[in-house]
């Protein structure tokens, strides 16, 4: 099986994994991601948090978003722009948030871009060495590595539920690594792998 045969079969499973999941489990899950991730990632005021909002069986991290907003972070959202490209829109309180495609919404042209400094990632699946699958646009990717060409490192924080994890993420050269994961289990830092 070749690492793109391997990495469908995995989102297919940890995405089924994840529809199982029913809605008021998966409140239950999200709040536990709040009490894990809400104080203990690490923000200074003014920083800003790439968020996003639930489409289909994704965690909905609304609860958390507020929470690092109270800490002082400066909010956005993805907004998919054309069929390879996202920016980062602010989201201040009250905005109207308009359709922003795949399925989600986030705040209209008028709202500010910006250069997310923390991203809480989606993800269909991870691995404990930090290595995520995503949907399979490559938004993500390319979003970060816009970001690293202009000078930034945004510090990558995965967002999932237990049952998405898998053994190992056959990894390909663009693909990014995660610097945490934020799970219903806790928040666990990803640890260089040598070898």
């Amino acid at each position: 099986m070749t690492p793109r045969e391997l990495k469908t079969q995995y989102r297919n499973e940890r995405l089924a994994a994840r529809d199982a999941i029913g809605p008021d489990e998966r409140i239950e899950k999200a709040l536990a991601m709040l009490v894990h991730g809400g104080d203990a990632i690490d923000l200074q005021p003014g920083e800003i948090v790439s968020g996003f909002l639930p489409i289909r069986s994704e965690v909905d991290i609304r609860p958390l978003m507020a929470r690092l907003r109270e800490r002082g972070a400066r909010l956005c959202l993805p907004v998919i722009l054309d069929k390879s490209t996202i920016v980062f829109r602010e989201l201040v309180a009250g905005a109207a948030l308009v359709s922003s495609g795949f399925g989600t919404a986030g705040p209209g042209p008028e709202a500010t871009v910006l250069d997310p400094q923390i991203m809480l990632v989606p993800l269909s699946a991870f691995d404990s060495t930090g290595h995520r699958i995503g949907y399979g646009a490559g938004y993500y990717d390319r979003a970060i590595e816009r970001l690293h060409q202009k000078g930034l490192s945004p510090r990558l924080i995965g967002i999932a539920f237990d049952c998405q994890e898998v053994p190992s993420v056959p990894a390909e050269p663009h693909d990014v690594r995660l610097d945490a994961i934020l799970t219903e289990s806790g928040l666990n830092f990803v640890s260089e792998v040598i070898g």
